[in-house]
């Protein structure tokens, strides 16, 4: 997993960070009470939830945060963690794992290492050939690159492969499918083409790479293979590595296919892999996948394209290969194996705390995993090395007299690249404690250049976007926020569009899904999430292959690591104003907005539906179709659909009218706190407060979870189950629609609107609370 942007980073379904999936934009949006400050210095932001006299002291600390960190630090300990393979089970992902917990407690944390035991299979044989109508034998391998020194750490290195692809040995007629999404499958049945007994080809990108195995085992497929376009992240894109940074010929994506069912170690779900835990047997692992997968680079995907005939693939299929692009299937006949090692192998999540002066039982959380598929010196290690900095000068900052008020954890992850895997399990296995402790995670991955893109469940959006303004971005004048801000703009699609965005005052945060490890603790444990990086300005793209390594990450991406000092920065400063300030620092209205929006999208997704079923049923009646249809390309009419019927949104609407009743109420109050002056109260009336803010995400959780994958608790922010990483917000009502299940989603409209009221009523005590505490210090 990782990060997901060009190719299938960003297009693997999470366009998150450098590309996020849903996509993780960056636009602006004034909630009630909320100054949107132009001044790019450290004072102008706003400090949500800071009384006037602990804002002026949290920002003499955080510019010394700030000041402290260092680049050449950054690169340093990138230097060091990806000089050699370090994935799971490997003998560098634990020696990484030591020596971060030697500097956690070099800087002045309670550190320690949590393993788990996790499945993780690795490759034993993997052969794919082409046997007609010529003999081709695919390489398979990525060859050194003469002066990066450890593209040739060969007996290291994993083999290229998809990890949890199940075992086969399969011989078919191939056929090409684009990206392997649903709607490339319509596109085949109206062109007459079944991929039934066959093996089929898709390229990266569009969608996450688990959904394409699991869309061809539903339609029949045996075999599953998938390759780098050119045009996703090679030579279309720019000059190719190692003369510039882009994917060359033999480079190939390895990644996880692990199904959306559930994150995390397949045979544990819904509880830690801890020694004694109940395992599942290997064939009842329900994330596996059900046929071969294997992952190739374009130049062992020419010759298999070229061999095929049929009819000409559609337009928005071709990619950038020197050929003409054909569907097949014919004459192309190849052989596909794919066995592994289903092995139980140790992971080590390095865990250091740092405890509250004032409040320790309520606890800020950090994290970015350590683990990579081979060197990852940008994914994980960019994000990793600049989360280290940060721990490193907040151990500075706590030997010259510093504490955070909470308690804070910092949290380098193992396992993520193949299922989330550190994360999910200490999250199953800590949950009864999180729920009772955790204020919010802040999590990031990779990093290169360019502009904050973030991410989160909306209570945070008004606190980062404070957190924001203070951070000079390194390349310009501007504030991160600022320059964020002004792309948007320069990206709209029109007028109107630009002039909504000028008009707005906060970073807005697009719902996260899966992808990253968030989603253990939003998805699963109902915590307030953000997730941070910089992007959108890369020279390149190496994802989850042998040249993402210090070589080319500090010749093609953050050169001189100043972006690595942003995200230290950024994502510090963040943990820091979490950590002191005095009523947690959030929101409410931003994050009723949004679910406002999302209920509006799920009827206008009902009524689109209708329309174009409508639509579409009368043009074959009046013989739409077959008048078209030209005989030297021939197209067989789409079936008639079942017109959708009424759904009843009126108590999902009634619900959400009682939510932004309860957040404005909560914004009012904020706005209140802020005209007298910003007080100083109590510690007893915090308590109470803060108590009460404690608990509001946990109310978006309904235990029995998603009707069809129960690990996911959380019915406003989930990952859709054909999206892999990319949210699909309300799932339990949204999958249904897409799967056409119209009176099973009209079902689950009252549970969700159970959920809305509950998170209402948390609201609503929250501000009556506050207001009170407020009055009883006049």
């Amino acid at each position: 997993m990782g990060t997901r942007y060009p190719s299938d980073k960003f297009t693997e379904g999470y366009i998150m960070k450098r590309h996020w999936l849903g996509c993780l934009l960056l636009v602006f949006a004034a909630p009630v009470g909320v100054l949107a400050v132009p001044d790019n210095s450290d004072t102008a932001a706003p400090f949500l939830g800071y009384s006037a006299q602990s804002a002026g002291v949290q920002a003499d600390w955080e510019k010394k945060f700030r000041d402290g960190i260092s680049p050449d630090n950054i690169r340093e300990s990138m230097r060091r963690l990806s000089a050699r393979p370090h994935h799971v089970g490997s003998p560098y992902d634990k020696d990484n794992a030591e020596w971060i917990l030697s500097k956690f407690k070099e800087w002045g944390f309670d550190a320690k290492i949590e393993t788990f035991d996790v499945l993780f299979p690795t490759p034993k044989v993997r052969v794919l050939e082409l046997l007609k109508p010529t003999s081709f034998k695919a390489s398979l391998q990525e060859p050194a690159v003469p002066g990066d020194p450890t593209s040739d750490q060969t007996a290291e290195q994993l083999p290229t492969y998809n990890a949890y692809s199940a075992d086969g040995d399969v011989t078919a007629p191939l056929i090409y499918v684009n990206y392997g999404n649903r709607e490339d499958y319509d596109q085949l049945d109206r062109m007459g083409i079944s991929v039934k007994g066959a093996i089929v080809i898709a390229r990266y990108g569009e969608n996450w790479r688990g959904i394409k195995p699991k869309v061809a085992a539903e339609h029949g497929a045996i075999g599953t293979i998938i390759y780098s376009d050119p045009n996703g992240d090679g030579y279309g894109k720019g000059d190719s590595f190692p003369q510039g940074g882009w994917r060359p010929s033999q480079g190939v994506q390895r990644g996880s296919v692990m199904d959306t069912e559930y994150p995390g170690d397949p045979l544990t779900p819904g509880v830690g892999a801890v020694p004694g835990a109940k395992r599942l047997a290997l064939k009842d692992a329900r994330t596996l996948t059900k046929i071969p997968v294997l992952p190739i680079s374009y130049a062992d995907a020419l010759p298999l394209l070229s061999a095929l005939t049929g009819p000409v693939a559609p337009e928005d299929w071709r990619g950038g290969l020197p050929i003409t692009y054909h569907v097949g299937p014919g004459p192309a006949v190849v052989h596909l194996q794919v066995t592994s090692n289903w092995d139980i192998k140790p992971i080590y999540d390095v865990i250091a705390t740092l405890k509250g002066a004032l409040a320790p039982d309520q606890w800020v959380i950090r994290g970015n995993h350590h683990d990579a598929w081979v060197n990852g010196a940008d994914d994980p290690i960019s994000g990793q090395s600049a989360m280290l900095e940060e721990a490193r000068m907040l151990g500075v900052l706590h030997s010259q007299g510093w504490s955070p008020s909470r308690t804070i954890i910092y949290c380098a992850w193992d396992g993520e690249e193949p299922g989330l895997l550190g994360s999910v399990e200490w999250v199953e296995t800590h949950l009864a404690d999180l729920q009772k402790h955790a204020v919010a995670y802040i999590n990031s991955d990779d990093n290169t250049r360019g502009f904050l893109l973030a991410g989160g469940t909306q209570d945070l959006q008004a606190f980062a976007s404070g957190v924001a303004q203070s951070v000079k971005d390194p390349d310009t004048a501007f504030s991160v926020y600022e320059r964020a801000h002004l792309y948007s703009i320069a990206k709209a699609k029109s007028a109107d569009e630009r002039d909504d965005l000028r008009k707005r005052g906060d970073l807005v945060l697009e719902a996260l899904g899966d992808g990253s490890d968030f989603t253990a603790f939003q998805d699963y444990a109902g915590i307030s999430t953000l997730d941070m990086s910089f992007g959108d300005e890369d020279d390149g793209d190496q994802y989850h292959s042998v040249y993402d390594d210090f070589y080319w990450y500090s010749h093609f991406v953050d050169t001189d690591f100043i972006y690595g000092r942003a995200l230290s920065q950024t994502a510090g400063s963040a943990i820091m104003r979490l950590a002191d300030a005095d009523v947690i620092p959030v929101d409410y209205t931003p994050q009723a907005d949004a679910i406002a929006k999302y209920e509006t999208e799920l009827e206008k997704l009902l009524s689109d539906k209708q329309e174009e079923f409508n639509e579409r049923n009368l043009e074959l009646k009046e013989g739409v179709f077959a008048a078209i249809r030209d005989p030297r390309r021939p197209l067989l009419p789409p079936p008639a659909e079942t017109i959708p019927p009424f759904m009843n949104f009126a108590p999902m609407k009634n619900s959400v009218v009682s939510l932004k009743k309860s957040a404005e109420h909560f914004s009012r109050v904020l706005s209140d706190f802020r005209a007298k002056g910003s007080p100083t109260l109590p510690a007893k009336s915090l308590a109470v407060i803060n108590d009460d803010l404690l608990r509001v995400s946990r109310l978006f959780l309904n235990q029995a979870g998603l009707p069809e994958r129960p690990w996911f608790k959380n019915q406003v922010y989930a990952p859709g189950a054909y999206t892999g990483y990319g949210a699909k917000p309300i799932a339990a009502v949204r999958e249904y629609m897409d799967e056409k299940k119209w009176t099973q989603a009209d079902g689950q409209i009252p549970q969700v609107s159970k959920v809305l009221e509950n998170v209402s009523a948390g609201i609503e005590k929250a501000a009556a609370d506050f207001e009170h505490e407020l009055k009883s210090i006049n």
